[in-house]
């Protein structure tokens, strides 16, 4: 481990000893680190492990450790100008960062300010999509922060999930409602059962009455035709006599007709009754050339064995929005989740709960810009070809 956190800050200082004119500040970076990620050893793996290569970068580096859940939504609404945004801790981490910096009067401006993720919680659903599997903790971690520096950037889509009094929720993975859900979250209860726990806490929760039914009504939109991406750089403003003439001309040309009235949004609507709903967006499986934008609606079908539910259960903790045979499937841009009164329950949106209400959800496409593994990205393109 030592010899890799050697190569990596050695890989480090190359950067930090880049000559920069003596008129062009420092790049500011602003960590966001959650100590309490990962049983509480985030702290550690973070200061042993990915500290020193941003210090020897030569980043203006400033970290703003979180005391308790939620604190780091209110910090980023009093952040000041930066120019990456770093993430250090889990799901829980970056879905707070992003709905803090989404939720800012000026987000606009804000959302396009590149951001880093370093993995460090129990669970970095992320990290699949940005960084090449490692199962050592201390290389995946070092790869990480040294994919920040090298600046490659990949675009990710969001998903808006707004409550009728709430304010919205922003989610990089998506939303799941239902029974997998639920006994997924009391697996650790049953710790003392070793690798048996998943299994446990998946068949004690068939004792519950059977079969378990959600229900619901979803109206939705289509999926959406994607515009042409803006250049990162502006055109220089033309000269003057060129901005003058172009007036002229617009005066003095025919009138332009009247843009023709756009069409109505083409809503659908379906009751369900499904044992888990989810609403997941498409960053685990990027495609950086599809023509559309759409988030995938996975209705499962309610009628399953106890014995399949188990098994299924043990899948669904490692690929939490896998979508089964013979479950409904739909692309969709927006829906509108109707619950009928009284429905009690959480949602789990990006693995963090929140009490289960009627919501809107939007997908906001390629809003967010990570830092991503150049090699990672280099196999999105191969496999775009393809």
């Amino acid at each position: 481990d030592n010899l890799l956190r050697r190569a990596a800050c050695q890989e480090a200082q190359a950067f930090g000893n880049q000559l920069i004119p003596a008129t062009v500040p420092l790049k500011k970076a602003t960590v966001f680190l959650n100590p309490a990620a990962c049983k509480g050893k985030a702290g550690n793996l973070f200061e042993k492990n990915a500290a020193p290569i941003l210090h020897l970068s030569g980043l203006d580096v400033t970290v703003v450790k979180t005391d308790y859940e939620g604190q780091a939504k209110k910090l980023l609404e009093l952040m000041e100008n930066t120019d990456l945004i770093i993430i250090a801790g889990g799901d829980g981490t970056v879905q707070e960062v992003i709905t803090g910096l989404l939720r800012r009067a000026d987000e606009a401006a804000f959302s396009k300010i590149p951001i880093g993720f370093i993995p460090l919680g129990k669970t970095c659903t992320l990290s699949h999509t940005l960084y090449p599997e490692s199962t050592n903790q201390v290389q995946h971690i070092t790869n990480a922060t040294l994919a920040i520096l090298k600046g490659e950037t990949v675009p990710l889509d969001v998903l808006q999930i707004k409550g009728e009094k709430e304010q919205p929720v922003f989610a990089v993975s998506g939303l799941r409602w239902g029974s997998y859900r639920d006994a997924g979250v009391k697996v650790s209860k049953y710790w003392y059962l070793g690798p048996l726990k998943t299994k446990a806490a998946h068949f004690f929760s068939t004792f519950k009455e059977w079969p378990q039914k959600h229900q619901a009504a979803l109206m939705y939109v289509g999926p959406t035709e994607r515009p042409p991406e803006e250049p990162e750089e502006k055109p220089s403003r033309p000269p003057l006599y060129v901005r003058l003439y172009r007036r002229l001309r617009s005066y003095w040309s025919s009138p332009k007709e009247l843009p023709q009235e756009v069409a109505p949004e083409d809503w659908e609507e379906l009751k369900l009754s499904t044992i888990e709903l989810s609403i997941a967006t498409r960053n685990r499986q990027l495609d950086l050339t599809r023509t559309e934008d759409f988030m995938d609606i996975c209705i499962e079908a309610e009628s399953i064995s106890k014995g399949e539910f188990v098994h299924r259960g043990s899948q669904k903790m490692r690929d939490p929005h896998m979508c089964p045979e013979g479950s409904q499937c739909i692309q969709a841009s927006r829906c509108i989740l109707q619950l009928p009164e009284g429905t009690e329950g959480s949602f789990g949106i990006d693995n963090e709960e929140y009490e289960a209400m009627p919501v809107e959800v939007k997908l906001l496409p390629r809003k967010l810009r990570f830092f991503c593994d150049p090699r990672m990205r280099e196999q999105m393109l191969q496999a775009a070809v393809q």
